[in-house]
């Protein structure tokens, strides 16, 4: 600092005069992180060029202040009748113990200097309350207890097919105007919750943003259902198969097998295929089949010959203990 006590802030944060403000921003968070407290403990140096790029930073990204500054130098505060509490100063004092973590700090810091006020979130039904106003110039920062954190989550529902939820996939959304590809695990289920990291609300004015938590959906499939961690479907059988016996190609969800199916089997009978059924860490689960007896719409000829024959011989009685208990 000169002996007037003037300080070229432009020479501080190390732009050129013609700066914008978005090179105002990168270079102040760039030197912040390098200068920061919690980076350096204990060396005093750091903490006090830490609070002069910051200062600079205060009055180079507002407008006005700027104008002034330029304007009228080291007396730039004074020609607005309020003296700062150092010479050329701008008031800055920071608490940096009330902050959880580095990028929280910084990321107020911008809002507090450079910050909108107003609300928004950039994702689709913005969030609660709204976004606060800048804080004070010159009021310090406020400790974590003095006002609520902004919850900038959002969350979305996302439906996925039964395949892709078999399978796993990865899936293309569109979130606040950026394309985002989100990998679907192998064997998810619905009412599993994704979390896209710094892809939810944006606060305006500091860049700060919350995550994303998808709500997965899986749709229905037309032969299989999902019962915890078996995997479900019914199996059509003719008359012949479940009387003599038979092995039969079926089709599971991932390629055909070969399922046996014992000599005098009845309907509604349920075999198990191992580790053929839902995803599971990495292992398979198994798949129930349920046998079900499939007439056909129209019997041929040679059929109906063979069923009058049997109805002939037939020894069963399928009525035998029922017609002894069904009466009240």
């Amino acid at each position: 600092m000169a002996a007037s006590g003037y300080r070229d802030y432009f020479k501080v944060l190390g732009v050129e005069r013609n700066a914008n403000t978005d090179s105002i921003k990168r270079a102040f968070r760039k030197l912040a992180r390098k200068y920061h407290p919690d980076v350096n403990p204990g060396n005093s140096e750091a903490e006090s060029k830490f609070k002069e790029i910051s200062e600079a930073y205060e009055v180079l990204s507002d407008p006005d202040k700027r104008r002034r500054y330029e304007q009228f130098g080291q007396y730039w505060n004074q020609t607005n009748g309020m003296a700062g509490n150092r010479p050329g100063g701008a008031g800055f004092d920071a608490d940096f113990g009330s902050y959880g973590n580095f990028d929280d700090f910084v990321n107020d810091l911008l809002g507090r200097f450079g910050g909108s006020r107003g609300g928004g979130s950039g994702f689709p039904g913005g969030f609660p309350g709204g976004v606060p106003g800048g804080f004070p110039v010159g009021s310090g920062f406020p400790r974590s207890t003095s006002r609520p954190p902004i919850n900038l989550d959002a969350e979305a529902t996302l439906k996925v097919t039964f395949s892709e939820a078999f399978n796993g996939t990865e899936r293309t959304l569109s979130v606040n105007d950026e394309k985002v590809s989100v990998l679907i695990p192998k064997g998810i289920k619905s009412g599993s919750r994704l979390r896209l990291k710094g892809k939810g609300n944006i606060q305006p004015g500091t860049g700060r943003r919350g995550d994303l938590y998808l709500n997965l959906v899986v749709q229905s499939h037309t032969i299989w259902r999902l019962d915890g961690d078996l995997l479900r479907g019914e199996l059509p059988v003719a008359f012949d198969e479940l009387a003599l016996g038979a092995v039969v190609k079926v089709m599971t969800p991932d390629g055909e097998a070969q399922v046996n199916i014992p000599a005098g089997t009845s309907p509604g009978r349920s075999l198990r295929l191992k580790r053929k059924g839902w995803p599971i860490n990495g292992d398979r689960g198994d798949l129930i089949l349920t046998l079900i007896l499939d007439f056909p719409d129209q019997w041929s000829v040679e059929e109906l010959k063979f069923i009058k024959e049997l109805q002939q011989v037939r020894c069963n009685d399928p009525r035998k203990s029922w017609l002894k208990s069904a009466c009240i």
